[in-house]
């Protein structure tokens, strides 16, 4: 993955997402801990050959898993 691929896949999170940068990246820690702890991919990807984080920060792009507890960017 480019750096210039992550910035539009950030991008699409933030959007996706309503939330602030700071919030994603506790987010996408948040879920890339639970991909190393055995939870199921939502995308067809295989953590043996991607990053957890990476991993993670796609499936809230595609808003395939729910972001409790933050408000909203206004």
């Amino acid at each position: 993955m480019t750096n210039l691929r992550l910035e539009e896949i950030t991008a699409k999170a933030l959007s996706t997402a309503g939330i602030d940068r700071y919030q994603l990246a506790i987010a996408v820690a948040q879920r890339a801990k639970e991909l190393e702890n055995g939870a199921q991919s939502k995308l067809n990807l295989d953590l043996k050959t991607t990053k957890s984080t990476d991993l993670a920060l796609m499936e809230i792009a595609e808003g395939l898993v729910l972001i409790k507890g933050f408000k909203p960017k206004a």
